[in-house]
């Protein structure tokens, strides 16, 4: 397989991972989760290299990816504030990568792959454009009432004033009567990304999907439980769903308590689930 590095245009720059053999390959467009992630998988304290050994297992077998960094990574560069960005953006991003790659008559197919945030971002760039969709730890619920749910089961003493400060910024655009320990969610030049991002729903969103659809979740995911899985699979009767056994929430197997699981995320030695990339690649060979 060959690396390409490709800029598609000032937001948007990766890795296209191609086989050896170029001609009439399926292509997947990766997107990843929450937070300022690399086109790797990575951020700054934590490297565990879950994109590109995707990448990679993939070119093995034939297939090709192209994955990139998010635009919130060049924030400097680019002249953006924290409180400019919205999840449109990353839409926008996504859909520029569908564009720049159906116009290369090298891939037959164009498969989508969304991980936890990217799922949502994916699915909803992927209407029209998309030949395929695939689904990695994708929540099924709005992310103000997967933030409840988390929080209630971590800090139950918070979750009312969660409930709360949600419910203001869905009903005035902002929240003031947070509490300190909730900053990380709550402070005021992220609450119009949270806004953004509130206004979709997955459940809804993958119901308008007419193309083949492949649903993954992990039974170690600390971060999305194997429901949010079902629940999309509900919305869309039409996917197919894997649970993988003992896979976390960056690609591996944890044999071990939620310390080892914590551990994996800054451990980019670690092999990728050992079904992973089999799970995928069976998917893509039986599209049409």
């Amino acid at each position: 397989y060959t690396p390409e590095e490709i800029k598609i245009n000032k937001f948007v720059e990766g890795t296209l991972l191609s086989p050896t053999d170029k001609e009439d390959v399926p292509l997947v467009i990766m997107i990843q989760g929450s937070g300022p992630t690399d086109r790797n998988g990575n951020q700054s304290f934590m490297k565990n290299d879950s994109f590109k050994k995707l990448a990679i297992a993939l070119a093995e077998e034939g297939i090709a990816s192209f994955r990139f960094d998010k635009r919130i990574l060049q924030m400097r560069e680019l002249g953006l504030k924290e409180e400019e960005i919205r999840f449109d953006d990353f839409i926008t991003d996504a859909s520029s990568v569908l564009d720049y790659s159906k116009q290369n008559p090298v891939f037959k197919k164009i498969i989508v792959l969304g991980h936890s945030q990217g799922s949502l971002i994916g699915m909803i760039s992927a209407k029209d454009k998309a030949d395929a969709f695939i689904s990695i730890a994708g929540a099924a619920e709005p992310i103000d009432s997967l933030i409840i749910e988390q929080i209630g089961s971590q800090m139950p003493g918070l979750k009312q004033n969660v409930q709360e400060s949600f419910k203001e910024i869905r009903e005035t655009g902002s929240s003031k009567n947070y509490n300190p320990m909730l900053e990380m969610i709550f402070r005021p030049s992220v609450q119009p990304f949270i806004l953004s991002w509130m206004k979709y729903d997955p459940q809804i969103e993958i119901a308008k999907l007419d193309i083949p659809v492949l649903l993954i979740n992990g039974t170690n995911d600390l971060q999305i439980k194997e429901k949010e899985a079902e629940k999309l699979k509900q919305a869309q009767p039409n996917a197919k769903l894997v649970l993988l056994d003992k896979m976390n929430h960056v690609f591996r197997k944890i044999e071990g308590n939620a310390l080892e699981n914590s551990k994996s995320y800054n451990t980019a030695g670690l092999p990728l689930h050992p079904e992973l990339a089999p799970v995928i690649v069976e998917f893509i060979n039986t599209l049409k």
